[in-house]
């Protein structure tokens, strides 16, 4: 749905922090279920949404190819062009490549909106996003740039984010996000500034995370229950 990794800095893939850790070799499947699709500060789909995920780690190199998608359970997003409703879908595909402390990413976000659903439709108004991203991780922080760069790209769209990880104790952890972008794509669409769009805290447990996020330039607040498996 857009994101690209989750760009020069995902995911937030909520899916966001990426760096030079060593990764399990080979092929992980898994999933999320969340209460509402929350994505660097906007909500994509007033739905719980199941979010499936598949990739693949080459042995020896550490390049990441994967698939990871989000479904509405239930059709209540609005298309102001076809006056309906609809359930909200996306499909993302990324490569990412590690070089050292960083990861490079690649992500291709396949947003089908009623009116433009053909897959790998590059068209300057079609379905498909091109993102790249650069992440970076060091200790407890990790940092996030990103741009898109291909097909409908949204005047070339930049998300820019920190994530700090302050609290390990008793089996619970917790990490503060400050995430700032394009505001007229990711704030309230009235301005081509930079603003301050996502802020918030994450707490997990085990498979579970509760995070409160605020956008500061929408003035919109969510608080977001996820389980992963």
């Amino acid at each position: 749905m857009k994101k690209t990794v989750k760009l020069l800095c995902l995911a937030t893939a909520m899916i966001v922090g990426t760096g030079g850790a060593a990764k399990a070799e080979g092929f992980k499947i898994g999933a999320d279920l969340v209460s509402s699709y929350i994505w660097r500060g906007g909500e994509l789909g007033d739905s719980p949404a199941i979010q499936p995920a598949l990739s693949y780690t080459f042995p020896g190199i550490g390049v990441v190819v994967g698939a990871w998608g989000s479904y509405a359970v239930i059709e209540n997003t609005y298309d102001a062009v076809t006056d309906d409703e609809f359930r909200y879908k996306e499909v993302d595909l990324y490569v990412t490549v590690p070089i050292g402390p960083f990861s490079l990413t690649l992500t291709d976000y396949y947003v089908p909106y009623p009116e433009n659903g053909d897959a790998f439709d590059y068209s300057e108004d079609g379905p498909n996003t091109i993102e790249l991203s650069l992440g970076y991780s060091y200790k407890n922080l990790s940092l996030l740039g990103a741009i898109f760069v291909g097909a409908n790209d949204y005047d070339n769209a930049k998300y820019f984010e920190a994530s700090c990880k302050f609290y390990d104790k008793d089996g619970y952890s917790a990490k503060a996000i400050v995430g700032v972008g394009d505001e007229d794509y990711y704030g309230d669409w009235e301005g081509d500034n930079i603003a301050l769009v996502n802020t918030g805290i994450s707490v997990s447990k085990d498979r579970y995370t509760a995070s409160f996020i605020y956008n500061p330039d929408t003035e919109k607040s969510h608080l977001v229950f996820m389980a992963s498996f």
